[in-house]
């Protein structure tokens, strides 16, 4: 889980004063060997407050879903 908050609002960045979003995400990761481990997962993101605001003027969306792919290469 993520939180972001801005002091202060920064309109060329999008960026609403407070609450900005906030994302909820999972990933399951397999270690096939200690250095090796690929995982997948999902996040949803959703903005809060100010920032919503800012976002709906511009045409954007207010929530995300997304899902990741990837490979931990470990090293020791």
């Amino acid at each position: 889980m993520e939180v972001n908050v801005a002091a202060q609002e920064v309109k060329k960045f999008g960026v609403g004063r407070g609450f900005n979003d906030v994302e909820l995400g999972l990933r399951l990761r397999y270690e096939i060997r200690r250095q090796f481990a690929p995982y997948i997962g999902v996040f949803w993101t959703r903005l809060l407050g100010d920032t919503v605001d800012l976002a709906r003027r511009e045409g954007s969306q207010v929530d995300t879903l997304a899902f990741v792919v990837g490979v931990v290469r470990l090293r020791y």
